[in-house]
């Protein structure tokens, strides 16, 4: 693997489509191995954009927009890091030659939307996931519940992340909101959601899942298991490792494992997982870096950023972990576009902790503007620190 000089004709180029908080380490990371990157975003000064040699605002959903940049910067590797993307553009210019796309155009497309990526894995791959059913209208979401899915259920929009669109339904008479916050929310309108039995489970984990080269083929590693807390779909705090008997960690390994093999391609994949004892189910993918992965940033020698890049160039990876870590999301707690973060220093007082404040141009009061990270000497004293922290934070609107 050979890898050029960024700005000179020998530069190894790469253009990230998206770029937030996950993007810009992602763009570090490949810096630090020489390469030279493309930052791109649907607004102006994100994260991401603040770093990389060059960014632009685009309309990623614009095939033809998306098509004439790629052209104009001719980057020999694309990395999605958002949903919202003309993914048929995107597999025209890898069938073209005129740049890969990171995995590949066919995971890229199936993870995006929660429709391909579950049918992949509850009928193809015969995976055990939660009842499920999809739906095109409120009419159809209501019958499916009915039909045997039931309360309570979660609705979805097809595409989306961090829990935009996302409610957990209990009643009758909370379907049409539902439904109408799906169909508003979601990052790109397909008027399509997903309903979701909730399945009985003890806690769920991001198995942070790499595929690699090593001497000439592709090998998978795994990280140590990630735990995590949500609410309403958005991760609020992480931990590294999450304690699991032997057998549903075996078992976790096998379904990420066949995913990931289906999927194909290089680089990192983010599997979730439902465990309850020795059970395991497949929730979603994503075939890039996890919010809850931002954990790793402390409690790995290499952060699953890190172990991104050098996978999407072919370079062999490391996932030993260090220590137990953790990490706790700082929200904005305010609307504003001008921000200031108080007690700063105090945070950083709390032993063996650091903080990424991701310099977001706009706060809102449920955003996520940072995260504080800690070790210690067992997962429990790691998300004490980490919690208490991030708690010091406090973002001013001035």
């Amino acid at each position: 693997m050979k890898i050029g000089t960024p700005l000179s004709p020998s530069a190894t180029r790469v253009m990230l489509l998206g770029s937030g908080e996950l993007g810009k380490e992602v763009i570090i990371a490949l810096q630090r191995l020489g390469v030279e990157v493309i930052a791109v975003d649907r607004y102006d000064h994100a994260p991401g954009q603040q770093v990389a040699h060059r960014s632009y605002t685009v309309n990623m959903t614009d095939g033809a927009a998306l098509r004439a940049l790629i052209e104009q910067e001719k980057p020999q590797l694309i990395v999605p890091e958002i949903e919202a993307i003309a993914i048929g553009a995107l597999a025209e210019i890898e069938a073209d030659g005129l740049s890969r796309v990171i995995p590949n155009p066919r995971a890229v497309q199936l993870t995006m939307n929660r429709e391909g990526i579950r049918r992949l894995a509850g009928e193809t791959l015969k995976l055990p996931t939660s009842p499920y059913a999809f739906a095109s209208s409120l009419e159809e979401m209501q019958a499916a519940i009915d039909s045997g899915i039931g309360y309570p259920c979660f609705i979805k929009p097809v595409m989306s992340s961090s829990g935009k669109g996302q409610s957990r339904v209990t009643a009758p008479d909370q379907v049409a909101a539902a439904w109408e916050y799906a169909a508003t929310a979601g990052r790109v309108d397909q008027g399509r959601v997903i309903v979701e039995g909730q399945i009985d489970f003890d806690y769920e984990i991001t198995l942070l899942t790499v595929r690699a080269m090593r001497n000439g083929a592709v090998e998978t590693s795994f990280c140590e298991p990630i735990g995590h807390v949500q609410v309403k779909g958005d991760y609020v705090e992480s931990w590294q490792p999450q304690a699991m008997r032997p057998k549903a960690l075996s078992r976790a390994r096998e379904i990420a494992k066949a995913v990931t093999d289906n999927l194909g391609g290089l680089g990192l994949f983010g599997v979730e997982l439902f465990v309850k004892g020795d059970d395991v189910w497949f929730s979603e993918v994503s075939p890039r870096p996890h919010d809850t992965g931002m954990v790793t940033m402390a409690s790995q020698r290499f952060s699953e950023f890190e172990l991104h890049a050098r996978a999407i160039l072919g370079l062999p990876v490391d996932v030993t972990l260090q220590a137990p870590g953790a990490s706790a999301v700082i929200y904005g707690g305010v609307d504003s576009t001008n921000l200031v973060f108080e007690g700063v220093d105090e945070a950083l007082t709390v032993p063996s902790s650091d903080l990424r404040l991701f310099g977001k141009p706009e706060s809102f009061e449920r955003r996520r503007m940072g995260v504080a990270l800690s070790t210690g000497k067992d997962v429990d004293e790691a998300r004490s620190r980490a919690k208490l922290a991030a708690g010091k934070v406090r973002p001013v609107a001035v």
